[in-house]
């Protein structure tokens, strides 16, 4: 079961890929997890639910929930 849902706000944890923005807030625009994660894009990502975030400036990308935490003004 996901840990998080749409529009949650988070943050990336200090130890993401470089790429995912470490310390960046973001906000959950897709939960994938179960039998959403079809097809070899989610290969890339462990076992577990895949997210959808959205960063301040418009930008998206997805993350593995490992890769998020709560927003420390939360």
């Amino acid at each position: 079961m996901a840990k998080y849902t749409w529009d949650d706000r988070l943050k990336i944890v200090d130890h993401a890929s470089p790429e995912h923005r470490p310390g960046a807030t973001v906000w959950i625009v897709g939960v994938y997890e179960g039998p959403s994660r079809r097809g070899s894009f989610y290969d890339q990502f462990p076992p577990g639910t895949v997210y959808t975030v959205e960063f301040e400036d418009g930008l998206s990308t997805s993350v593995h929930e490992s890769e998020l935490c709560a927003h420390p003004a939360d």
